[in-house]
């Protein structure tokens, strides 16, 4: 066999696994909900662990003289199931509904996703127990390539729709088919003919999967989801569509109408507009309107209530965190300022605004003086800047989906912290203002509360002492504005709030000099200390306790605890909104742990139990102990870092593609070390497991600081403090797995795939698990809890290593002399 073409194949395999893994991350945020990430993450892993048990139940007809033939074989079919898995998805009703059926449309979906996954984890079972080369140096060439892949995806999604990059996968995964095919020694064997029909056809099929992935990228019309968030998506009316690693952003052929704003004064007279809809991801949507220069004629934004704090602050400079469709940007120039300020972190958005036609001229935002546009994370932008406002407005920055369904995973989840409100209240002037518009119901407090909780956090640690008079909100219909002031709100301000408020007919809902509509949004403005606020707004039905970096869920109100409590309760579904859109996150969260459990003992944990069936219970107790906490100590890591850099580097696409990198690239150089460096004694695997263990728990006490001193940076030097950040524990978790297979094939290597299969079903429930403790309890308690079991498999490892020196005589007295 070729050495060099069977490394390349395996690298190349592996990277199409991890280009996959990222790209349907993207495509369920389409056709679902943001906090499903972590699904592609858990189908990946089970898929792959039931393909390598595949292998291992029909181990008879696997030998190392057809690997070639093999691996090329079910590359080919890796390749070709990515694009019946694409057919089938772009087609497939993911319905989020309270039903039986429900479970059977995940159930359906989390097959569909796992297929692909199934070849290539029978590819990468086949080349590390067949292949005649060391096992370490082929774990090495498979996370290499995995590595590779995380980094290629984020250049493929910039060019590429997620439909076309998924095609694009599929292509790079026929060259890896080819790869294995040209391995073979004899490629034109009679015997294995459809091997050299696979190398002769790989390279044609790659070609023709790239060019239609082009073609369809090209299009609006071309392979695209008929579904998008429970709705049929609507292709007549797009004028513009574009897919990158943030979103996709469809613009609709523009209309004229009543303006579309958020929350309309019902004063407002009639009045016509040209406007165009913006969607993002198929359900958000930013407007756009028409605009020639005059601010005049975009009077009619001072109707709605996201644009009240403009009423005391209207001059000196400003500053808008997603610009989105310009809105925002036009208000402020409307009412006055002329130094004007966008943070946007979507390319796509600035690219509309400012440079592709007819949206740009249609827009006129980039023809203003003194407006300036800024492609950046928000706080990255504003920790950097030494740039202070006179006013900075953040309205409704989010997508309604994800508000409505917790958003457990989304780029906006750093934007409403308590660390990312203090970046925006120090780029405050002495006398600037901090507004921030979110949804309102007068008789359910929910993301006004929090929102104003985390307001009075802000400020008391600013140091102010009476948050109250620094605060106003006020609400219209189902909107509610808030107007946070570095300086006490005064008598003339407060006179003009409700000037404008009796003019608009908006509520006034708290103000300094007003009696509070709600007694619960008094006493959180009232709070005096943070242990004061906490004993307000702690222990509710729903979490209004102000979100922090460790904590990041804004839009998730239902504590997981409420939410089982809540399961049945038909009328919350049917209520609709934030607490509705809560409990339907937090079932599906549920329903897709039982359906993991289910196929987890259904396809790995059932067929691998034949293999302990001769084993030493010892052996087999030790083993599974083991192998169950290094999967599971491994998922709750890794999803812990996924979550807490996803704030630091601005969204969880990068998030996902460089700490999987990261991940991928340290634990391939520890398992490389652990040829080199196997533990040969139990004080060697104390010291691994006490490093990796007292790295892993003192992460929550050194790395905010770390990701708060260099928060200011670009993005290329944040990537690189997050992959030196995971480089150590990486390294280190390279070395377990290995280093505990070694020791039991010393023993007995028949039990070794049930301990396989064990480890890859812990990380798929452990991926699942870590979402569900990340929301209830933090994420610094996930990693805690991962530095726990990697504490606590060493019993275990210890066990294992006295029945290896037990089992070691024995085995070499078998061996015959000589």
């Amino acid at each position: 066999m070729r050495r060099s073409l069977f490394y390349c194949g395996v690298g190349c395999i592996c990277a199409s696994v991890t280009m996959l893994q990222i790209i349907e991350t993207r495509f369920l945020s389409v056709v679902s909900h943001y906090y499903l990430a972590f699904l592609s993450i858990s189908m990946a892993m089970f898929g792959m662990t039931v393909g390598a048990v595949w292998v291992y139940t029909r181990g008879a007809r696997f030998t190392p003289e057809r690997l070639p033939h093999d691996l090329a074989l079910f590359a080919a079919g890796f390749s070709l199931s990515i694009v019946g898995s694409l057919l089938l998805q772009i087609g497939h009703a993911v319905v989020q509904v309270a039903s039986a059926t429900m479970l059977v449309v995940w159930a359906e979906l989390a097959l569909v996703l796992a297929t692909p996954f199934f070849f290539a984890g029978a590819v990468v079972s086949l080349a590390l127990t067949r292949s005649r080369f060391r096992v370490g140096e082929v774990y090495a060439a498979d996370l290499a390539g995995a590595s590779l892949g995380c980094l290629g995806v984020l250049a493929l999604l910039d060019v590429f729709d997620a439909p076309s990059c998924l095609l694009a996968v599929a292509a790079a995964a026929s060259i890896g088919a080819g790869l294995f095919a040209w391995s073979e020694p004899e490629p034109n064997s009679g015997r294995r003919g459809i091997t050299a029909r696979i190398g002769r056809w790989s390279g044609p099929v790659a070609l023709a999967l790239f060019a239609t992935a082009v073609l369809n990228a090209s299009t609006v019309y071309g392979l695209q989801p008929a579904m998008v968030k429970d709705r049929v998506d609507d292709r007549m009316a797009v004028e513009y569509e574009k897919w990158n690693s943030y979103s996709r952003i469809v613009v609709r052929q523009p209309w004229t109408s009543a303006p579309w704003l958020w929350a309309a004064s019902d004063r407002m007279p009639e009045i016509a507009v040209r406007q165009r809809s913006l969607d993002i991801d198929g359900d958000a949507a930013t407007i756009m309107f028409a605009f020639s220069g005059n601010a005049e004629d975009a009077g009619f934004l001072k109707y709605d209530v996201t644009n009240i704090a403009y009423s005391i602050r209207n001059s000196g400079r400003a500053a808008v965190i997603g610009v989105g469709g310009g809105r925002d940007i036009l208000s402020a120039w409307m009412f006055g300022f002329r130094d004007i300020t966008g943070v946007e972190l979507n390319p796509i958005l600035i690219d509309l605004l400012t440079r592709r036609e007819p949206f740009a001229s249609f827009a006129g935002l980039a023809a203003l003086p003194g407006v300036h546009f800024h492609v950046d994370e928000a706080r990255s932008w504003f920790a950097r800047t030494e740039s202070r406002f006179d006013l900075i407005q953040m309205s409704l920055i989010d997508t309604w989906a994800a508000t409505g369904t917790g958003a457990y995973s989304l780029s906006e989840n750093g934007l409403y912290t308590l660390e990312g409100w203090r970046r925006f209240a120090e780029a405050l002037k002495p006398t600037g203002v901090f507004t921030v518009s979110r949804w309102y119901a007068a008789n359910d407090i929910d993301e006004t509360g929090r929102m104003l909780s985390l307001a009075a956090r802000t400020l008391l640690d600013l140091g102010v002492s009476d948050p109250a008079r620094h605060l106003a909100v006020i609400a219209n219909a189902n909107l509610a504005t808030l107007i946070m002031s570095r300086q006490p709100l005064d008598a003339a301000e407060l006179a003009v709030l409700h000037r404008v408020s009796d003019e608009m007919n908006f509520q006034i809902v708290l103000a300094p000099d007003t009696a509070p509509t709600s007694p619960l949004l008094g006493n959180i403005a009232k709070a005096r200390d943070p242990v004061q606020l906490a004993g307000v707004t702690s222990n509710l039905s729903f979490d209004l306790t102000p979100p922090t970096d460790d904590r990041p869920f804004f839009f998730n109100q239902l504590p997981l605890t409420q939410a089982w409590k809540k399961a049945f309760d038909i009328d919350l579904y049917t209520s609709g909104g934030v607490k509705g859109g809560n409990l339907v996150a937090s079932v599906t969260l549920l329903i897709i742990l039982v359906v993991a459990t289910v196929l987890v003992i259904a396809v790995i944990v059932l067929p691998l139990r034949p293999a302990i069936r001769d084993t030493s219970k010892r052996l087999a107790i030790a083993g599974s102990a083991y192998f169950l906490l290094l999967g599971l100590g491994f998922m709750l890591v890794e999803i812990a870092l996924l979550q807490r850099l996803s704030l630091f580097l601005g969204h969880p696409v990068y998030s996902l593609s460089i700490v999987l990198f990261g991940i991928i690239l340290w634990t391939s150089l520890g398992s490389l070390l652990s040829e080199k460096l196997a533990f040969r004694s139990q004080g060697e695997f104390v010291l691994w497991a006490a490093l990796l263990t007292s790295y892993l728990a003192g992460l929550p006490l050194w790395m905010p600081g770390a990701l708060a001193a260099i928060e200011s940076a670009g993005i290329l030097l944040r990537c690189a403090t997050a992959v030196a950040i995971i480089a150590p524990a990486a390294l280190l978790m390279g070395f377990g797995f290995p280093a505990g297979m070694r020791t039991v094939l010393v023993q007995n290597p028949k039990p070794a795939p049930w301990f396989w299969g064990i480890n890859g079903a812990a990380g798929v429930l452990g991926s699942i698990l870590a979402v569900a403790i990340g929301i209830t309890f933090g994420i610094n308690a996930v990693l805690v809890l991962g530095a726990v079991c990697y504490a606590a498999l060493l019993p275990a490892a210890i066990m294992l290593q006295a029945e290896a020196k037990r089992a070691l005589p024995a085995e070499l007295s078998r061996r015959p002399a000589g």
